[in-house]
């Protein structure tokens, strides 16, 4: 599972902002080279291409077998070994996490291993906030066996959480 964090696309405009991330559609190789088995697009560069672009790179994806969870949302994704894991993405802007565990309850009847995996936290640091704290503490309590979190761009804290692991930045 990784992070996608920008657009797979020739179409679109760059949204107005600092950063706007695209590669062009055969960047997908890389992906299925590189044995990625699933992407996020839950997080902030997603639509730096507009919904042209968006689709564009669920398009490409789609095309590439590559399953993968949007933002406040989730899938379930069937190993070749019959395992199923589900993914439940979200995003700093809006994380209610009475609505997230709820999600994640409703998750973890479907799926044998759930995976919650917020977009998160300050860039650059390495210290996580107390909500992502509450937030990861409460989706393990709510059902969910990992936290994948990401967005600082930087390595944060690991910790164990009564049955669960939560990464609150890889």
């Amino acid at each position: 599972l990784i992070n996608l964090e920008g657009a797979l696309t020739e179409e679109g405009y760059a949204v107005h902002k600092d950063n706007s991330f695209r590669g062009p559609t055969s960047y997908v190789n890389i992906l299925t080279q590189n044995s990625v088995e699933a992407v996020t697009l839950a997080n902030d560069h997603s639509m730096d291409y507009g919904q042209k672009g968006y689709d564009s790179t669920k398009a490409v994806l789609d095309t590439a077998k590559i399953p993968y969870v949007e933002r406040d949302s989730s899938t379930v994704i069937t190993t070749k070994n019959g395992l199923k894991v589900g993914v439940y993405g979200a995003v700093y802007y809006k994380m209610d996490v009475d609505q997230i565990s709820a999600d994640i309850r409703k998750l973890s009847k479907e799926a044998d291993i759930v995976v919650f995996a917020p977009h998160w936290g300050y860039e650059n640091s390495a210290q996580c906030n107390s909500d992502q704290e509450k937030i990861a503490r409460a989706a393990i309590d709510a059902g969910a066996d990992i936290v994948y979190g990401c967005h600082p761009h930087v390595l944060q804290a690991m910790e164990e959480y009564k049955s669960g692991v939560i990464w609150y930045s890889l």
